[in-house]
């Protein structure tokens, strides 16, 4: 009974560790998402924080002449 019992439980212990490294990988994963959509659309949308006044600047500039 108990040599059942050890048996179980290094199966349990292998499907944790199995479950461990997957939960890893997609974690991992979740974060180079978030990164790369960071770099995507956030970036862009700070830069256009600069850029657009300037062009109506510009436009205006060149529309008053």
């Amino acid at each position: 009974m108990e040599q059942e019992i050890k048996i179980k439980l290094e199966e349990q212990s292998a499907k944790i560790d199995a479950i461990l490294e997957s939960v890893e990988k997609t974690r991992k994963y979740f974060l180079t998402t978030m990164w790369i959509t960071v770099a995507v659309v956030v970036l862009p949308a700070i830069g256009l924080i600069f850029v657009i006044p300037a062009f109506l600047n510009s436009y205006v500039g060149a529309l008053a002449q």
